[in-house]
């Protein structure tokens, strides 16, 4: 018995699909929401500073707060990002694994 390469590369592409497509969508909602959440607190600070509602000695303050907010939002979307590419790095090696204890017997899933 051998290894179908062809057949072995749509199992790894469907295993990587299969784990990351629910993660995908979530991350996308996640950082459509953040994203909007930015842009409405950029804009209540631009209009705050432009009405004086934000006076000048409140300006730096204001700002450094909507840039530690976009800061938090790209660590956690690295954050997610790297869990999502492990789910599909645990996907494809187990299939992998899978392909290669078929052909050889010999039980490879302890090896991940």
């Amino acid at each position: 018995m051998t290894i179908d390469v062809k057949q072995l590369i749509l199992d790894l592409q469907s295993a990587a699909t299969g784990a990351v497509s629910r993660d995908i969508s979530t991350l996308g909602g996640f950082s459509q929401e953040q994203l909007e959440a930015i842009a409405r607190q950029a804009a209540t600070v631009a209009a705050g500073i432009v009405d004086g509602s934000i006076p000048p000695d409140l300006h730096s303050y204001f700002l450094n707060s909507l840039q530690e907010l976009t800061r938090s939002f790209v660590n956690v979307l690295d954050g997610l990002t790297v869990v999502t590419a492990e789910k599909a790095w645990n996907a494809m090696v187990g299939v992998l694994w899978g392909a290669i204890s078929k052909v050889t017997g010999v039980a490879l899933g302890g090896v991940v």
